[in-house]
């Protein structure tokens, strides 16, 4: 398989890219800082800005898949970068897309009708993230590809051990944390069987 990947130097990219490369497939990965990344025969770098509709085209030209682990960092890049890689994938015949986002977007057990972020089920008081990844999520709904957005609650460092529980549009009961490794590999085997298209998934322990 030939995968478009985007954050490939971030802690649940890199570890996407790892998984990916180990399992024989193909990475283009399009990056700001190239030296992050270890030279690999089936890895391309693309040095680039994903904000740039031309950089993220040329990622995703020719993929069977794209993955997408950027973050905010307290700035608009995930939401200037996802048209992009809507447009990319729509022009080129590419359907499968799955995103990291935050559990602040899945559905609010306080409120049905809201989502987490916004009905006060988490504690965090600054919601800039929630609200980006939100408008990614709408984004996604109203584009006809067949996407995922994997949203881990607290996501400390750490190992893949496999004891998670997964839950379609909410976080799993009394959720807490999923370590970046855990995260990745759900992340990972969703891109490969695509067993939750069109849903937000909770993931935690």
């Amino acid at each position: 398989m030939k995968i478009a990947l985007f954050g490939a130097t971030g802690r649940v990219g890199g570890e996407v890219l790892n998984l990916a490369l180990a399992e024989g497939h193909e990475v283009t990965a399009l990056v700001r800082s190239p030296e992050k990344l270890a030279p690999h025969d089936r890895l391309t770098i693309i040095q680039g800005d994903v904000r740039d509709v031309a950089a993220v085209s040329t990622a995703v030209a020719g993929m069977d898949v794209v993955f997408s682990s950027l973050g905010t960092d307290q700035t608009t890049t995930l939401t200037e970068a996802v048209p992009h890689m809507i447009r990319a994938m729509e022009d080129t015949g590419i359907n499968r897309l799955v995103t990291i986002g935050t559990a602040g977007i899945l559905q609010s057990k306080i409120d049905p009708e809201k989502l987490r972020y916004e009905a006060g089920d988490t504690n965090r008081r600054l919601t800039f993230a929630a609200e980006e990844h939100h408008k990614v999520y709408n984004m996604l709904r109203q584009s006809g590809l067949e996407w995922t957005i994997v949203c881990p609650t607290y996501l400390p460092d750490g190992v893949a051990v496999g004891d998670y529980r997964t839950e379609r549009d909410l976080l799993p009961e009394d959720g807490k944390q999923i370590s970046v490794g855990d995260t990745a590999a759900f992340a990972y085997g969703e891109l490969l069987q695509g067993d939750n298209i069109g849903f937000r998934v909770g993931v935690s322990y």
